[in-house]
């Protein structure tokens, strides 16, 4: 995780950031400091990248690369704004003796990709059509020796893949039909016949940019609906207030690199 030391809405690249919206700098340390908590309380270890002045939005870590077994795929970012993230990703993970593969095509790190250990025998989803362009997915499964299915994205509201569908256990998901193109859509329903389906209130609310460890579902506290559906799954919903964040279009998984040893 990255503090929101230096975060603002200086520029718009997504439809969620509005230049003319004030940040309120101090109640967003506080959110993001409530969340880190929270994944520690669960149990969780975090570790914290430093936060740098310019970048504003360092804050969403996990955009900065993939990881999946120990070895990191690393992100380079659609929009010249967030491009310098990348290095001081790469650089956190190569001090720590992580193998990092260096991306050769455009890709937003776990903005796009998710990563189920269980499911057919270890699947990467990866989601394309606003950041991430199709060939860093060929890149990415031959840089991690896991499959990986392309899933097309139409509606640039849930302009990465972890504002549309996240994973719940090492084997399902939970996710938002309609962020997804027709074909994507008949992928997601085959290959996940269980998934929990979210719908436009959840979605809207950021609800599917969660994170779980199987059990526990950190998610956006405003995604109520979404909380009681997962509840009824079986799941136990955490909910978190990020609003100051969400006006950079992100939310819990946004703020979160999950490191898979």
């Amino acid at each position: 995780m990255c503090s929101p030391e230096y975060f603002a809405v200086e520029y718009a690249i997504n439809p969620w950031m509005d230049v003319s919206t004030a940040v309120d700098a101090e109640l967003a340390v506080k959110q993001w400091d409530r969340l880190r908590e929270t994944l520690l309380g669960l149990g969780h270890d975090v570790h914290l990248l430093t936060p740098e002045p310019g970048l504003p939005d360092m804050v969403f870590a996990a955009n900065g690369a993939f990881v999946v077994d120990g070895t990191v795929y690393g992100a380079r970012y659609k929009h010249e704004q967030r491009a310098a993230e990348a290095v001081a990703h790469r650089a956190f993970y190569e001090t720590r003796g992580w193998h990092f593969i260096a991306p050769n095509e455009t890709n937003e790190g776990e903005g796009d990709f998710a990563y189920l250990p269980e499911a057919h025998g270890g699947l990467v989803l990866a989601g394309h059509g606003f950041r991430t362009e199709l060939p860093a997915h060929a890149e990415a499964q031959e840089a991690l020796g896991r499959p990986v299915v392309s899933l097309r994205l139409v509606d640039p509201r849930f302009y990465h893949l972890d504002v549309a569908l996240a994973s719940i256990d090492d084997e399902n998901v939970v996710y938002y039909p309609g962020a997804f193109s027709a074909a994507s859509q008949r992928v997601l329903a085959q290959l996940f016949p269980d998934a929990v389906i979210a719908d436009d209130a959840d979605a809207l609310a950021f609800g599917l940019n969660l994170v779980s460890d199987g059990l526990n579902v950190v998610l956006n506290s405003e995604a109520t609906r979404l909380a009681g559906t997962l509840k009824a799954a079986g799941y136990h919903p955490v909910p978190v207030e990020l609003g100051e964040l969400k006006k950079g279009g992100g939310s819990v998984k946004c703020c979160i690199a999950e490191l898979r040893h």
